[in-house]
């Protein structure tokens, strides 16, 4: 499997545990102190280390460090936008149109030879 595919497929798994570590306490937790939301979210958390450190080892075998950052921050909003529309309930917004719109340039910027 390609060095660019078997990270970014790490990435987006990675970014799962991440995005519910990071946002999923807003809606399960919310009548909980933030404490008990902070141990909940670094258990989680683990999970997305587990995966985003070799995701990012493996990938610096071929890409600079540049690269991966991009690929990351794709990634992210590529698993962000779907949990926001559908586990959080949040409306579709052209802002995550030009998000895209703008990460595209980054990645053609840092990607192109």
């Amino acid at each position: 499997m390609p060095v660019i595919l078997q990270t970014t497929l790490l990435l987006m798994c990675s970014n799962v545990f991440m995005t519910f570590a990071w946002y999923a306490h807003l809606k399960n937790l919310s009548g909980q102190v933030w404490y008990v939301a902070a141990f909940a979210s670094w258990g989680i958390a683990l999970f997305e280390y587990l995966l985003q450190v070799p995701a990012n080892r493996i990938g610096y075998t071929e890409m600079n460090l540049s690269q991966l950052k991009i690929l990351q921050e794709v990634v992210t909003l590529s698993v962000f936008v779907p949990f926001a529309l559908y586990y959080m309930q949040q409306p579709l917004k052209l802002d995550y149109l030009w998000a895209a719109l703008c990460l595209l340039g980054a990645v053609y910027f840092i990607f192109r030879v």
